[in-house]
């Protein structure tokens, strides 16, 4: 916290809910990538090759794709905290019969909904972390329901891969459904409802795509995502053409570490600081691909520039979704839903085009190919006074602004969103 945060709010600051947010969040990436680092494994125990195995992957992130608005849309009216506990127990049932199935296809009917379940979840995370605090500290809560993201990545997926390892990955899959039922129990502990939005306040998506600032996020989300999946999913053959095929760990340990780095940079100054913030996070990624573009066989140059994009794609998500949800309003979920199918789009889009650099004609594609989706994302992202308003003067220290009318909603009150009462419109408040 900074000096701009009072004492009281310090202590309102609701840091175990939060946390119960990003340990859905730190489920779902491990969920979404553990079986890439088990293959050999999971092909072994359901008699299939590991290129079957690793459909594993794919059916999750298409049940992600498929689902994320369809399905926030038609949930608008559910109160949030079942809806969420709707989410997460959807990946207690699929790890459960992921543990436990040695068919092939009810495995890959569990991954999907696994995926179907990550995509509400996403959907929702966002605007809930942003609707159990005041508005001015929406991204802070937003930083820290996605650190869950970054540490899944960094640690939770190199863990998880080390104890499939040594004693199973169904052991593996079994301990990550005995976490998401602790996780049920801290949601009904820490985590507090919501209720939806009335009938007559629900969004369409046409209205929430035509909303001014929305489309210009969605596209900057939409190119730095892929940027990235094109190099993250080929990292290795990237490193082998340098000679740094053994050390492919080591660059994704320094990846990981200072993704870290960047969303508690990002989770201390988002609030304030959300422009110069994502221009600058698009700004190191240029800065990232142009040195291995230039420097593509210098061990220390990569290094160097895999530690920068991991500072500049560790608090993307929170910046994308902060933007997205102040821009949003009181549609922020079906906003959010977009976004999800947006990067969930990039995910695969990326593991498409970048094996069609690969093959067609090798890495050495790879930083022109980042910067032609990097430039103009930077470009949108100037451009877009809306989705990405200017930074904000740091409030004086001690400065608590009173309340319009009365305490901040917490249970659906007459200036919650949704609420019939409230007469704000989605751009001029920022409650999602």
């Amino acid at each position: 916290m900074n000096g701009a945060t009072t004492a009281a709010e310090i202590r309102r600051f609701p840091l175990a809910g939060l946390l119960a947010l990003a340990t859905a969040g730190f489920i779902t990436i491990l969920t979404e990538a553990l079986p890439a680092g088990l293959l050999p494994q999971i092909g072994a125990g359901l008699a299939v090759s590991e290129a079957l195995a690793g459909q594993l992957v794919t059916v999750y992130a298409g049940g992600s794709l498929v689902a994320a608005i369809p399905l926030t849309a038609a949930t608008q009216g559910m109160r949030r905290r079942p809806l969420l506990l709707v989410a997460i127990g959807g990946f207690a049932v699929a790890n459960t019969v992921t543990a436990l199935s040695a068919d092939y296809v009810l495995t890959m009917l569990a991954r999907f909904i696994a995926g179907v379940s990550a995509g509400l979840l996403w959907a929702l995370l966002a605007g809930y972390a942003a609707r159990m605090v005041p508005g001015h500290l929406k991204g802070r809560a937003i930083a820290v329901a996605m650190v869950g993201t970054p540490l899944a990545l960094s640690l939770g997926v190199p863990a998880g891969t080390f104890l499939g390892t040594a004693i199973g990955w169904r052991a593996c899959f079994g301990l990550m459904s005995g976490l998401t039922l602790l996780l049920v129990i801290w949601v009904l502990a820490k985590v507090p409802d919501f209720p939806g939005q009335a009938a007559g306040q629900r969004h369409s998506l046409g209205a929430v795509f035509g909303m001014a600032g929305v489309r210009p996020v969605l596209f900057v989300t939409l190119a730095f995502v892929l940027a990235h999946n094109i190099l993250y999913t080929y990292i290795a053959p990237f490193l082998a053409a340098a000679r740094m095929a053994e050390r492919t760990d080591l660059v994704l340990l320094i990846f990981g570490v200072t993704s870290v780095i960047g969303i508690s940079i990002v989770g201390a100054l988002v609030d304030r600081r959300l422009r110069s913030l994502t221009l600058a996070s698009i700004a190191l990624f240029v800065l990232s691909a142009l040195t291995l573009g230039i420097r593509p066989d210098a061990p220390a140059a990569i290094y160097v520039a895999t530690g920068v994009w991991g500072l500049a794609f560790g608090g993307a998500a929170t910046l994308f979704q902060t933007a997205l949800a102040k821009t949003a309003g009181n549609a922020a979920d079906v906003a959010q839903s977009m976004l999800v199918t947006a990067w969930n789009t990039a995910i695969a889009g990326g593991g498409i085009i970048g094996g069609l650099l690969l093959e067609k004609i090798g890495v050495q594609v790879f930083s022109p190919a980042l910067l032609c989706l990097l430039v103009p994302s930077f470009i949108v992202a100037w451009a877009a006074r809306q989705g990405f308003p200017a930074d904000t003067a740091p409030r004086p220290a001690g400065f608590s602004p009173p309340p319009a009318a009365g305490p901040v909603p917490r249970d659906g009150g007459p200036d919650a969103p949704g609420h019939p009462a409230s007469s704000t419109g989605p751009r001029e408040r920022s409650r999602c």
